[in-house]
């Protein structure tokens, strides 16, 4: 079902988090806009993390979910909110939980999916920002 970008919005600001984050990590590309919504809100640092594993289609690319650049910042020691768009199989989020590893917590948050904080868990789902 699609969603408005106002009632996702709306989400993210009344979502309540146990832990104060320092930093958000984005699964780019499809965690990068609602990473920086919650940025915004959580008003903290922000870095990406560059995975692939499907085509725009959602069509798989590769076997397992590929790195296409080393992290450029160092997770040790920060408490991160690592944010993706859509959780389907997991295998994104677990892999980009395997390179933030040394992070002192890692919680994962979902637009639509399983994570440890998630707006939507929908079959259907269209994304209000998608052009």
């Amino acid at each position: 079902m699609a969603k408005t970008l106002e009632e996702a919005a709306q989400r993210i600001r009344e979502i309540s988090f146990a832990e104060k984050f320092d930093t958000v990590v984005a699964i780019a590309n499809g965690g990068i806009i609602p990473a920086a919504m919650l940025n915004q809100r959580l008003n903290c640092e922000i870095f990406l993390v560059k995975l692939s594993l499907r085509d725009a289609q959602q069509k798989p690319i590769y076997s397992e979910p590929h790195l296409l650049e080393p992290l450029n910042f160092d997770p040790k020691g920060r408490t991160i909110l690592l944010v993706e768009d859509r959780v389907k199989t997991g295998a994104t989020l677990e892999k980009a939980k395997q390179l933030l590893s040394e992070a002192k917590i890692l919680r994962t948050f979902a637009v639509n999916g399983n994570a440890d904080y998630c707006l939507y868990n929908e079959a259907c789902f269209n994304f209000p920002w998608i052009l």
